[in-house]
């Protein structure tokens, strides 16, 4: 399913999510149930966002709201940290 398949008001209400809560930190699997998506439109939206450098992803596999001066920042507990968290796509 491509980006164009997306529904614009689920990205947008996903992307509201993180800019309304700093330094929100999910695993894939807490974004299916907090989204309610199954497991390939939810991997569909987080790339959508990944692509767009909205989302990165942790070395720890977590996604977390991309800082474009910094990079995602976030400790294993999800909360912000002064060290640079490993981004892989």
């Amino acid at each position: 399913m491509p980006r164009a398949e997306i529904a614009d008001a689920l990205l947008n209400r996903v992307k509201s999510e993180f800019l309304e809560m700093p330094g929100l930190c999910l695993t894939e699997s807490q974004a299916r149930r907090l989204w309610a998506l199954d497991n390939r439109r939810c991997a569909l939206v987080l790339k959508a966002l990944i692509d767009a450098r909205f989302l990165a992803r942790t070395g720890n596999g977590s996604f977390v709201r991309f800082d474009a001066s910094t990079g995602p920042r976030t400790s294993v507990r999800g909360r912000r940290s002064p060290g640079r968290a490993t981004v892989s796509n």
